[in-house]
């Protein structure tokens, strides 16, 4: 999406959810007291480092060996519908604002994961990370990494107005039907990858 039609957007979207960020932090300082902002370095556009801030939805409670325990037992019923509801991205509409992330685009994963990615990891990142994507809205946490891959790589060289507009539209709706994998979109994907980059996208598979 073109800047100078996301900056407006993010900065009203930023403006009607302040009321909202403000309540979900107050009940997540009742929930899990502070700090309420979970920071964390992320992979930005051409691999460069990024700051993602997001609200913090988890307890740090610990299993007899010190191991974090699963992600499920960390959270309380009204944290998970926070989750649910991705009211915990909001912050990130500040990154928005100021230019580091745009409204749609893959999201920004760990430098390490994007390592991992090779080459495939560069090509997904020649754009900005986005709040929402193409995988967010096709599965999202019901996808493997090596789908999500594949839906982010088929995003970056068809992206459009047309179908960012598609994406933010379907955000709306993830909190109503849940997530759900697309078989159709997943498919797509996977064909379009293979005959794109042949050996390098197989060797994933």
């Amino acid at each position: 999406m073109l800047r100078v039609l996301e900056f407006p957007i993010a900065a009203i979207l930023l403006l009607i959810s302040l009321p909202i960020q403000l309540m979900v932090a107050l009940i997540l300082y009742m929930q899990l007291g502070s700090p309420i902002i979970f920071l964390q370095i992320r992979a930005g556009k051409d691999g460069r480092s990024l700051v993602v801030y997001k609200f913090r939805t988890m307890t740090d409670d610990r299993d007899a060996d010190g191991q974090l325990l699963p992600d499920d037992r960390r959270q309380t019923s009204l944290t998970r519908l926070i989750r649910r509801l991705r009211s915990d991205e909001l912050p990130q509409l500040w990154l928005i604002v100021r230019g580091s992330m745009s409204l749609v685009g893959p999201r920004p994963l760990l430098p390490s994961t994007l390592k991992s990615f090779g080459e495939l990891g560069r090509i997904r990142n020649s754009v900005p990370p986005g709040l929402t994507g193409w995988a967010q809205v096709s599965g999202n946490t019901r996808l493997t990494n090596d789908e999500k891959l594949a839906l982010d790589l088929w995003y970056v060289t068809h992206r459009s107005f047309s179908l960012d507009l598609r994406i933010m539209l379907e955000t709306l709706l993830v909190p109503l039907r849940g997530e759900v994998r697309d078989p159709d979109r997943l498919e797509m994907a996977r064909e379009w990858a293979q005959q794109r980059f042949g050996s390098a996208i197989e060797g994933r598979s």
